[in-house]
C-alpha cells in the first residue's frame, strides 16, 4: 500500500517532521494490517524559484497520483498546501485518514 502523508511542516525541525510522518505510517499499518510504502513527499533543500511553497506542492500533488491513500496528520487543516491535497485527493477519490 502506497501511503501519502499531508502534513503542515512550516516552522517545525526536520526531526519533528521525520517523527510526524513514522506515527502516520503506524497508524496506517496498524489499521489495515499490510506493509506500507512511503511516498517520500518530505522534500530537502530549497530550489531557486520564487515561491518555494508553491514549487513543493506541484511537486507533491505529482506524487499523490500514486497514493493507494492519503494519511493527513493533525493540524493539516491550518496549512495552505494540505487543504489543496485534501481537495484533489477528494475530487480524485483517493482514500483518506486523518490522524
Amino acid at each position: 500500500m502506497k501511503v501519502f502523508i499531508s502534513q503542515g511542516m512550516r516552522d517545525k525541525t526536520d526531526e519533528e517532521i521525520k517523527a510526524e510522518r513514522e506515527e502516520a505510517l503506524k497508524k496506517v499499518n496498524d489499521t489495515f494490517l499490510e506493509d506500507v510504502e512511503e511516498i517520500k513527499s518530505f522534500f530537502e533543500g530549497e530550489p531557486k524559484v520564487k515561491t518555494i511553497p508553491l514549487f513543493f506542492l506541484g511537486k507533491s500533488i505529482k506524487l499523490l497520483s500514486e497514493a493507494d491513500i492519503v494519511v493527513f496528520c493533525k493540524g493539516y487543516e491550518n496549512y495552505r498546501g494540505c487543504k489543496i491535497e485534501e481537495l484533489c485527493a477528494k475530487e480524485y477519490g483517493i482514500p483518506r485518514m486523518y490522524m
